[in-house]
């Protein structure tokens, strides 16, 4: 057997070493003393980058994410209209008429079939944290009515209960189940989540509520993104 041929059946065979255990990194040290030539060290990396790789896209989806999609894509064709009208709701699990709503409201209804109700959840955290959310709106107590409906209080919340993650312009940092929120022309905040569905560039399709009633969209870089979040809670108790 050649040389080289050598060296690439001893690299298959300790792959899963190299790769597959955390108490293995001294078996690297083995592989690289034994490489005297250039050709061999890149053909470890090759081996390391593919079988890295491998192991992150073979990792499970998210159960939690997978379900919230779907929670948020159940409203497209339910939810038809947009109405931003103030309304007085009922306390706690409270909502407008499920064939209308705002951007919000999509996110609100996708947790609350998950169990976690965020009118609840964001009128508690406002009412021990007041301060901690944005005086937007000339307030000087929480309001269980519209408070969870307000994307900047969203924002705040999912901040301090969740993950604040970077904006990223690259496609991949953006997963399933994540929220995104953005500003519109006439600096109308938005929010949406994350599919898991992907145009033909490998761009995630957002499903939200910008007009026209829950829709799937390609509008990820469409607007000024104002924030990335990350939000899973156990459920709330009967």
């Amino acid at each position: 057997m050649a040389k080289s041929e050598r060296t690439e059946s001893y690299l298959l065979k300790t792959k899963w070493h190299v790769v597959g255990h955390k108490g293995h990194c001294t078996d690297l040290a083995k592989i690289g003393s034994s490489m005297s030539t250039l050709k061999q060290r890149m053909l470890l990396g090759l081996i390391l980058s593919y079988f890295l790789q491998s192991a992150t896209l073979a990792a499970p989806p998210d159960a939690f994410a997978l379900k919230l999609v779907a929670a948020a894509e159940s409203q497209i064709g339910v939810t038809l209209y947009y109405d931003g009208s103030y309304q007085r709701l009922a306390y706690p699990n409270g909502d407008v008429p499920i064939e209308r709503g705002v951007c919000s409201d999509v996110i609100i209804r996708a947790y609350r079939q998950l169990g976690l109700d965020l009118q609840q959840l964001v009128h508690d955290d406002m009412r021990a944290n007041f301060n901690a959310y944005p005086p937007l709106w000339g307030l000087s107590k929480p309001d269980r009515h519209i408070d969870h409906r307000r994307v900047p209080n969203l924002q705040s919340f999912f901040t301090r209960n969740g993950q604040s993650l970077s904006v990223s312009t690259d496609a991949k940092a953006y997963h399933a189940g994540d929220l995104v929120s953005w500003m519109l022309p006439g600096n109308l905040p938005h929010i949406g989540i994350v599919s898991a569905s992907k145009n033909a560039s490998g761009v995630p399709l957002i499903v939200h509520n910008i007009g026209g009633g829950a829709q799937k969209e390609n509008v990820l870089f469409l607007y000024p993104i104002t924030g990335h979040y990350r939000y899973k809670a156990e459920a709330l108790p009967d």
